[in-house]
């Protein structure tokens, strides 16, 4: 949950899924489709169809534990070399090295290192030096959360507080004054606008949803029927009733490397609620407990206000 997601925003989430999914078994054992539910809301949601898939890799394939050695370790779905090393340093004290981005920040920054962290030959330095620093310690644990305290609450990426930092005599940033450029900052993209149009069909107080591709944005997850040209929407609104969609104001979502600028349109339909491959019909009263995108949960919540407050008072 923490990769890509403030600690901030994390906290209820975990609580709330440790509660649903206390142990590996019962992870496994949930359907996908509950664990992105526990999951709407926290994005990136293959990192909760990837905690799903490992759980069942260990479950099926390791007596429900977790192998002991990094190398083991990234064989398991969703699991990357410094998320397999800080297991294993801190539940069997291997020997190995992290890289998480505080971390590459205290190294670029202690050894002057140039480039974007991202870029092969800067990633492959950033862990030569992860690796050269290890302490030849019993317990590596102690060691590898002190680092990544250390970025995390002091070498920041916005004024860090080096006169309180425990190894700025050695930083060579710190001595030639480029704490701020160091490191080298990702250049900014300009992110291009993508446009769908949503079909928001509303059968007395349910609303027709579809289940999206595993693969692509909000994958798995429950969302409204999306189509990239409006006529196409107009020939499945069409082919559910006779009413002309309603056009709403145009909303949007920002993506890592785009923004989803969605527009909705809404039309109420009457009589049997037709039914189709990967398409369900869901009351509006039970919208907050299925696993929705988060853009999508707020378009309909909107809607469920509006719908309560046209209803005549008794």
């Amino acid at each position: 949950m923490l990769q890509q997601t403030r600690v901030a925003t994390v906290l209820d989430y975990y609580d709330r899924f440790l509660r649903r999914f206390p142990d590996l078994r019962a992870l496994a054992a949930a359907p996908l489709e509950a664990v992105l539910q526990a999951w709407a809301g926290l994005g990136y949601y293959a990192r909760a169809r990837l905690a799903h898939a490992c759980a069942v890799s260990l479950v099926t394939s390791h007596g429900a534990r977790f192998p002991r050695t990094a190398v083991a370790l990234e064989q398991l779905p969703g699991i990357g070399p410094s998320t397999a090393a800080a297991i294993a340093a801190f539940c069997f004290d291997e020997r190995a090295a992290i890289l998480d981005a505080n971390v590459k920040r205290v190294i670029a920054r202690r050894y002057a290192i140039e480039g974007e962290p991202r870029r092969p030959e800067v990633l492959e330095e950033l862990w030569r030096h992860a690796r050269a620093l290890l302490p030849d310690a019993p317990q590596i644990g102690p060691y590898t959360q002190a680092i990544m305290d250390l970025g995390a609450s002091v070498c920041t990426r916005s004024r860090p507080r080096c006169e309180s930092c425990p190894v700025s005599g050695d930083c060579q940033a710190y001595r030639q004054g480029r704490t701020a450029q160091l490191p080298t900052r990702v250049s900014p993209l300009t992110r291009p606008v993508r446009t769908a149009h949503l079909l928001v069909a509303l059968n007395k107080r349910a609303v027709l949803l579809e289940q999206r591709p595993a693969s692509g944005i909000w994958g798995g997850l429950l969302s409204l029927p999306e189509f990239s040209r409006y006529r196409d929407l107009d020939r499945a609104a069409r082919e559910l009733g006779t009413a002309t969609p309603q056009r709403l104001a145009e909303r949007r979502h920002g993506f890592t490397h785009f923004t989803l600028a969605f527009t909705p349109h809404v039309m109420r339909i009457s009589g049997s609620r037709q039914r189709a491959p990967q398409r369900r019909w869901l009351a509006l009263a039970q919208i907050d407990a299925a696993a929705l995108p988060a853009p999508i949960l707020a378009l309909l919540r909107d809607l469920r206000r509006d719908l309560h407050g046209r209803q005549p008072h008794r």
